[in-house]
């Protein structure tokens, strides 16, 4: 769900149980608008992560490492001169709005104690980071906004602070029946947008999670109900108002059936009683997955599209192109008739006379003996006809010998391709999109990028093959593109170790590591189910894994990256099932 008021009330929450008396250590901005505040507090020290980024505005506190600009940003350096050092004194929600206020207890430059304020509005596109003083006034703003930009209000240094407009919301937590019941019996709308649209901190899945709970119809209309719905729904809303009173969270992430995010919720929610959910002990914790997963899959997604499309247009090209060759082999196909014709003209020569349109001879070359009807050019002497089927036959033979090699390239690159193509779409990090990109300029299907010296220690770092763990202790390693492939296949597994890949279908090469012992019946059967999970058939079933000593894998000459050749194999036969896979420890 967003960000809303219950879930902000949660966060600070959370922060004023662990920060509150703080003291603020360290400031960055690592992005154009996202800040990291340091913080010791309780011999601990926290790190307070707060983006305006229209996206996913946030405020949590964060384990992730980011790299932060060598010249610090404007902002930046403001927050630095009126905040190092200084002790937060509380933690504030205006109104049960989206909006955060960190107090700060800071020396100014006279020596005198002064608070300032720190403001994160999570409002979309709109949000904001705001430092303000005492007094209210702006000292600076992570954005600008100008009157030019938004009519409402301005955002600039020297202004006078106002809370964003509410859009005659009222707070909530002034909620009483009487007050609620005169709203709701003149509203002229349903009941869902009616909560949202009438109160601070409610989101269009709140709402709906409290119409279910005083079982109405989200989509009833407000003049509709009765005084016994009306205090049904007015209860529901205080049991939830209690949560907040109380501090009775629980911090759930909701997964579909493929194991997708949905969404998250402070508390338990109703509406996603049918669905799988993963818990966890703290609203940052939550966020930081959440967020960090969909903000990875956006990136992958972003950066992963132009391959993905110049990959599958590609494949296109590769199967119009076999089906160009297929119908070249049916043209040609009798391309035996035209010697056999020529050698029959030969043979009866003395019979033709030029002028003839056709002859019909016996084929001395049957049994049968049998007639046949040969058209000819009346305009070539006999010996010409016969000399013009062996030229045609001789041409088409070269045909089919250069089909034959085509149409081996042909496969071989489509069966390339698709294996790119799932590489692609199993990617875990950019490095993986990285190293795709490279091998695919090596093969000559994208443009080498242009890197200065800068840019290439940048990259040095290389993607890893994933590294699994099976219940039986062996070591198991899945490759997450054709170049991995080719590096676990043929330089880092011992000839004894095992070796898997799905059978005639695009995916990982996956190693088992013997150390020479023999390896159990279990750990084959992680391993062939980490084969058919990781390839095109993961959502098929029974999907035919091959597996052999890795002694009896090859790689021809000039074969493109992630192919080989193998032999003395044995076929596993296995549906991908999710939970062998998580059930398997990996290492990171």
């Amino acid at each position: 769900m967003a960000l809303d008021g219950f879930s902000i009330a949660s966060i600070i929450s959370e922060l004023k149980n662990t920060v509150l008396g703080g003291r603020i250590d360290k400031i960055y901005q690592p992005e154009k608008d996202e800040i990291v505040l340091n913080i010791r507090s309780n011999k601990n020290l926290y790190k307070l992560m707060l983006t305006a980024n229209a996206s996913s505005p946030r405020i949590h506190f964060t384990n992730i490492q980011k790299d932060n600009p060598i010249n610090a940003p404007l902002f930046c350096m403001v927050l630095r001169k009126h905040l190092s050092s200084g002790k937060i004194i509380d933690i504030t929600q205006p109104n049960f709005e989206r909006i955060v206020n960190i107090h700060i207890e800071s020396i100014n430059e006279l020596g005198d104690y002064s608070e300032k304020i720190l403001i994160l509005e999570i409002m979309g596109k709109h949000s904001n980071i705001i430092l303000i003083d005492e007094n209210g006034k702006i000292l600076e703003s992570i954005k600008h906004i100008s009157f030019d930009k938004s009519s409402v209000r301005e955002v600039l240094p020297s202004k006078q602070y106002v809370l964003p407009p509410s859009n005659d919301k009222e707070n909530i937590f002034n909620i009483n029946f009487q007050n609620f019941k005169d709203k709701i019996i003149n509203a002229k709308m349903q009941i869902q947008p009616f909560i949202y649209k009438s109160y601070n901190g409610i989101s269009p899945l709140l709402a709906s999670e409290i119409c279910l709970r005083a079982n109405l119809d989200c989509s009833l209309e407000c003049s509709c109900l009765n005084t016994t719905q009306i205090k049904n729904l007015y209860n529901v809303i205080s049991e939830i108002l209690d949560y907040v009173k109380q501090n009775k969270f629980s911090y759930s992430i909701i997964l579909d059936e493929n194991k997708k995010l949905i969404d998250f919720t402070p508390f338990d929610f109703k509406l996603f009683k049918s669905f799988e959910k993963v818990e966890f002990d703290s609203i940052s914790s939550l966020l930081e997955y959440f967020y960090k997963t969909k903000d990875l899959t956006y990136r992958l997604n972003q950066k992963s599209q132009d391959l993905k499309k110049l990959i599958s247009q590609n494949i296109e090209r590769c199967i119009k192109k076999k089906q160009i060759q297929e119908k070249t082999l049916k043209d040609i196909e009798n391309r035996d008739k035209l010697k056999l014709y020529g050698e029959l003209l030969t043979a009866n020569i003395y019979a033709i006379k030029k002028g003839m349109k056709e002859i019909i001879l016996n084929n001395f070359y049957s049994e049968n003996y049998e007639e046949i009807k040969i058209k000819l050019d009346e305009n070539l002497t006999p010996s010409e006809n016969a000399q013009k089927y062996f030229k045609k036959y001789n041409k088409e033979k070269r045909t089919f010998i250069a089909m034959q090699e085509q149409i081996r390239q042909n496969d071989e690159e489509l069966v390339y391709l698709e294996s790119v193509l799932n590489s692609v779409n199993t990617c875990l990090d950019e490095y993986d999109i990285k190293e795709i990109r490279a091998e695919l300029a090596e093969q000559g299907f994208v443009k080498r990028q242009k890197s200065n010296k800068d840019n290439r220690q940048k990259n040095q770092k290389k993607a890893k093959p994933m590294h699994f763990i099976s219940s039986d202790g062996f070591d198991i390693y899945v490759g997450k593109n054709n170049t991995q492939n080719d590096e676990l296949t043929l330089r880092f597994a011992k000839s004894l170790d095992m070796w898997f890949h799905t059978k005639d279908i695009a995916g990982s090469h996956v190693i088992v590591v013997a150390n020479g012992k023999e390896i159990p019946d279990t750990t084959l059967n992680e391993a062939a189910h980490l084969a058919a999970f990781y390839s095109k058939a993961s959502n098929s079933s029974l999907v035919p894994v091959d597996y052999t000593p890795k002694k009896f894998v090859k790689k021809p000459n000039g074969a493109k990256p992630g192919m080989v050749i193998y032999e003395t194999n044995k076929t596993a036969y296995v549906t991908p099932n999710e939970e062998i896979i998580t059930s398997l420890t990996k290492i990171n």
